[in-house]
């Protein structure tokens, strides 16, 4: 049956693009908070109706599109992607409130009602992302979602947003670029299969995800095709994450992009890579993504050990974020390729809990920097004296991002390490020494954060920010949720983890990895 649940989420905030785009500028940031709150609303209902235990792919929508070449508009999401969708709900009418005089800066390129327009859009763009069920309508918002954020960077941005915005699109068109031609090299591949009776399986060859899925059961790719084919979308996937050695783009974006883009950029955008390594990579391509397992493994290793080295040298708050933002999408990437059920929930719960942690730590800095003028960590001393509801945020914040126990991030940063180290996937023991030394990452964020913290909030009050005002009304209707969010779910992770563990368990099984769980639902089918 055809549920019309995510064309909806995906159709309200273009409506409300489009509305805000012709509305009255006095207008344009209530009826963007309230276009966000429905949507979210909307998310909220969607996630009751969803069964952990029901077909993985629920809420399904196809229609055709380019049937000529078997494209088709497929929607449908399984629990990795509802908690995802879920993530992108809650934080962008948070981000909206946060960001209600982002765009009245002076320098600002564009007007306010473009501003958040592009907000919108950018909205719909993320949902259809983490919904699409065809590869090439993925392809196709994983491109699109690009636009609106770069023109938040380069017209709403710092003094060097242009040189930011032009470097984030050129990485990310370059990767898209590569996934392309992987993306009509998987199509060109599934024209030429056949079925038990000789005739082609897909008459006009096919995208959708679900479909060549269940086809891989009785067909194969050639070895080194599905190498070539899984490298053009990894490295899509690991620029967007980004992952070592193709990061360099996020420091300059995020740090020069208004706070609330900086929030979706890292919170939610970055996110797209590492679900695609989980989603597209690993259940397209399962044996050449073993084949680069050891790669992927020590890359991610030395990003999460290379984040927190150089974040310790930071002196601008939101480049200090950044590199963190770069060790722990090590950590993703690194529960994503230990496939191992609990690395693999871990890795999930992760990409969810970091959303939220370092977008309160990015929406704290914003409120700092919007204060006092500066990004620089040398510029600040002494807030909690003078603003101690804003330096309360600011501090709980850099905790959950340095993981402490009883907050969000500690639980899924453990379950990523536990997993990796017992993984049984390539030998016993063969990715224990990973996981050994990425805990060297937890002493290292325990410098980094701890030392921001103790050079902006504690000392003698500077005199720059003496007169510094504490939080208002709206910022704390902005911390608090997320402040809810973080606690909440380092003290109780269980109900997203009921929702994600049956959509790891299939992607294991479609992997063929050496898995208890996974063993015990193939017995089971």
């Amino acid at each position: 049956m055809t549920s019309l649940w995510l064309p909806l989420l995906i159709a309200v905030p273009v409506v409300g693009a489009v509305v805000v785009g012709v509305a009255p500028k006095s207008a344009a940031k209530w009826l963007t908070l309230a276009t966000s709150l429905v949507v979210l609303a909307l998310t909220l209902v969607m996630a009751f109706q969803f069964k952990p235990g029901g077909e993985r792919f629920q809420f399904v929508f196809e229609a055709d599109w380019i049937p000529a070449f078997g494209v088709k508009f497929g929607l449908g999401v399984d629990g990795i992607a509802l908690v995802l969708i879920g993530l992108t709900a809650v934080l962008t009418p948070i981000v909206i409130a946060a960001s209600w005089h982002d765009a009245d800066a002076p320098h600002a390129k564009y007007s306010v009602k473009t501003y958040f327009a592009l907000m919108l859009a950018l909205l719909a763009m993320m949902v259809g992302v983490f919904a699409a069920t065809d590869i090439f309508l993925f392809y196709v918002f994983f491109e699109a979602m690009l636009i609106p954020m770069y023109f938040m960077i380069g017209s709403y941005g710092g003094a060097q947003r242009s040189y930011a915005a032009i470097k984030f699109l050129l990485y990310s068109l370059f990767g898209g670029l590569l996934m392309l031609v992987a993306v009509i090299g998987l199509y060109v591949v599934t024209t030429s299969w056949v079925g038990g009776d000789g005739q082609p399986l897909f008459a006009n060859g096919t995208f959708m995800f679900p479909d060549i899925i269940e086809a891989l059961k009785t067909q194969t790719i050639d070895s080194g095709t599905a190498k070539w084919l899984f490298a053009g979308f990894f490295i899509a996937f690991a620029i967007k994450a980004p992952l070592v050695p193709f990061h360099t783009w996020l420091p300059d974006a995020a740090a020069q992009a208004p706070a609330g883009a900086a929030v979706l950029l890292v919170g939610v955008l970055d996110k797209v890579g590492t679900y695609g390594m989980l989603r597209f990579c690993l259940e397209l391509f399962p044996e050449a993504s073993k084949w680069a397992t050891p790669l992927v493994i020590v890359l991610s290793v030395v990003g999460i050990i290379y984040g927190a080295i150089v974040a310790i040298g930071q002196t601008d708050m939101k480049r200090l974020i950044a590199y963190t933002s770069i060790s722990h999408f090590g950590f993703i990437a690194m529960g994503v390729f230990a496939m191992s059920q609990t690395a693999q929930e871990g890795a999930t719960l992760y990409m969810v809990n970091h959303g939220f942690a370092t977008g309160m730590l990015f929406l704290a800095a914003g409120f700092l920097i919007a204060r006092r003028g500066s990004p620089y960590i040398a510029d600040y001393g002494g807030v909690q004296k003078v603003a101690p509801l804003l330096a309360g945020a600011f501090f709980i914040a850099g905790l959950a991002g340095l993981s402490l126990p009883g907050l969000s991030s500690f639980v899924s940063e453990f379950m990523v390490m536990i997993g990796t180290y017992s993984s049984t996937a390539f030998g016993s023991g063969a990715l224990a020494v990973a996981a050994i030394v990425s805990a060297l990452a937890v002493i290292l964020a325990a410098v980094y954060i701890l030392w921001m913290v103790q050079r902006t909030l504690h000392g003698p009050t500077a005199e720059s920010v003496s007169g510094m005002k504490d939080l208002s009304k709206r910022e704390l209707w902005v911390v608090a949720p997320l402040l809810a969010l973080i606690i909440g779910f380092g003290f109780f992770p269980k109900p997203l983890l009921d929702i994600i563990r049956p959509a790891v368990t299939d992607t294991l099984v479609n992997v063929k990895v050496d898995n208890p769980a996974v063993a015990e639902k193939g017995a089971g089918e």
